[in-house]
C-alpha cells in the first residue's frame, strides 16, 4: 500500500446561498485557467442565506488575482493534508484509530474511492497535529496494513505492543 501526502493551501470565501452563488466565484478562476482539485461548499447555519466555499489549488499570478477579485483568500487554519493512494478495506478506521491513539483530534475528514484508489482531505487545528498525522499516515503506508488491535475478531497477544 502506498500513499502520497501533500499540504493543501485552501482558499475560501462566503457565497450567497442561492442558485449560481458558487458558480459566479468559480467562473473567474476557470477564466484564469485554474484546474481545481478540490471544491467544497456548505451552508452556514449561523448565517442564513450564506454559504462558504473552499477551493484548492490556486497557483500563479493570474489565478491569485482571479481568486482575490471574487473575495477568496488563503486560509491558514485549519491546516489541510491531502492523501491519496491504494484503497484497502478498513483504511479509514485504521487511520482514525491510529490518530486517536496518538491523541490527535481533527476538524474534518473527507475520503472518497474511485476504482482501487482513494483520495482524502483531513483538516487539523495546527501544523503540529498535521505533521504528527502525516507521520502516522506514512507509517501506515509503509507497512502492509493490519487491522487495529481492537477491530472485531482481532486479539492482542500478551505483551504485544500496539
Amino acid at each position: 500500500m502506498s500513499f502520497r501526502l501533500d499540504r493543501v493551501h485552501v482558499w475560501s470565501c462566503e457565497v450567497p446561498d442561492k442558485a449560481g452563488g458558487v458558480s459566479h466565484k468559480l467562473a473567474e478562476l476557470a477564466t484564469a485557467g485554474a484546474n481545481l482539485e478540490y471544491v467544497g461548499s456548505r451552508r452556514l447555519p449561523e448565517k442564513p442565506g450564506t454559504g462558504i466555499l473552499f477551493i484548492a489549488p490556486v497557483s500563479g499570478a493570474d489565478q491569485v488575482r482571479a481568486a482575490k477579485s471574487v473575495g477568496l483568500h488563503e486560509v491558514m487554519s485549519p491546516v489541510i493534508i491531502r492523501v491519496e493512494g491504494d484503497d484497502e478495506s478498513g483504511l479509514a478506521h485504521r487511520l482514525t484509530h491510529d490518530w486517536a491513539i496518538a491523541g490527535i483530534s481533527f476538524q474534518g475528514l473527507t475520503m472518497s474511492v474511485v476504482g482501487n484508489r482513494f483520495v482524502g482531505y483531513a483538516a487539523f487545528d495546527s501544523s503540529e497535529d498535521a505533521n504528527r498525522a502525516a507521520t502516522i499516515l506514512a507509517m501506515i503506508g509503509s507497512i502492509k496494513a493490519a487491522p487495529p488491535a481492537d477491530a472485531p475478531g482481532c486479539r492482542t497477544l500478551a505483551g504485544a505492543a500496539h
